[in-house]
């Protein structure tokens, strides 16, 4: 049985992240946190969160991580499935280079 000739696309391109920082505080280091926070990077914004909000968000992370995995091993399946085989005379018979 002949494969089904589907013409493939290029891949997009790869994800380019932005390194962020996260900063764990707590009532003990508040007051030197702001202090040293405020004089490397000037203005002080707050977004807080739980621990459990925290888990929560690495774990995300980390479905989205499988999720981008195995939608990459379907999209390997299916190029392998419509990519014609090389003819037997096309096949490489040695790597070697011949001088």
């Amino acid at each position: 049985m002949e494969k089904t000739r589907v013409p493939t696309v290029s891949r997009p391109k790869p994800v380019q992240l932005i390194d962020t920082k996260v900063y764990v505080v707590n009532k003990d280091n508040l007051q030197n946190f702001i202090t040293e926070f405020e004089e490397t990077h000037g203005e002080l914004a707050y977004v807080a969160l739980s621990m459990r909000d925290y888990e929560n968000l690495a774990l995300n992370i980390s479905e989205l991580r499988r999720y981008i995995n195995q939608q990459t091993n379907i999209i390997v399946y299916y190029e392998d499935a419509v990519t014609p085989e090389p003819n037997k005379d096309d096949r490489v018979i040695s790597e070697t280079q011949v001088q």
